[in-house]
């Protein structure tokens, strides 16, 4: 089911990348959705990076098209999100992975991305060292 969701994800995230950025007029399933009501975010994200060492956990919202939220740079943040369709997607399934972490830090992603849930836990190691570079990037 997670890989079915992931590989959608990013089938998702490479259509609209091709498609351009011009977002479609905003629509309601129930029909009460109004020409001056806003349109929800295409990404809406809370992300919490967290490590023993650390005094506290830093929390980060995230909101993109329109982009806004905690994070330091919502604008520069979105534009990555959205150029990289893997980072929320299934790891491949065709690589070893060093079973190596760098530090017991890790990120935990909850919300909305593209219309579709995602719920992930990414950690500083492992197959997920590539994806928390990413992730990290986006919020420093």
């Amino acid at each position: 089911m997670i890989l079915a969701r992931g590989a959608a994800v990013s089938a998702c995230a490479l259509l609209a990348a091709a498609c351009g950025s011009t977002a479609a007029p905003a629509t309601s399933a129930s029909g009460s959705g109004s020409a001056g009501q806003a349109a929800a975010a295409k990404v809406s994200l809370d992300v919490t990076f967290s490590a023993s060492g650390a005094s506290a956990a830093t929390h980060y919202t995230l909101r993109c098209e329109p982009a806004g939220g905690t994070a330091p740079h919502p604008a520069a943040a979105c534009a990555r999100l959205l150029t990289a369709p893997s980072l929320f997607g299934p790891r491949p399934g065709h690589i070893m992975c060093p079973m190596i972490l760098q530090s017991d830090a890790r990120a935990t992603v909850s919300g909305t991305y593209l219309g579709k849930a995602v719920h992930v836990t990414i950690v500083e190691g492992g197959c997920d060292l590539a994806r928390w570079a990413k992730l990290k990037a986006m919020f420093s």
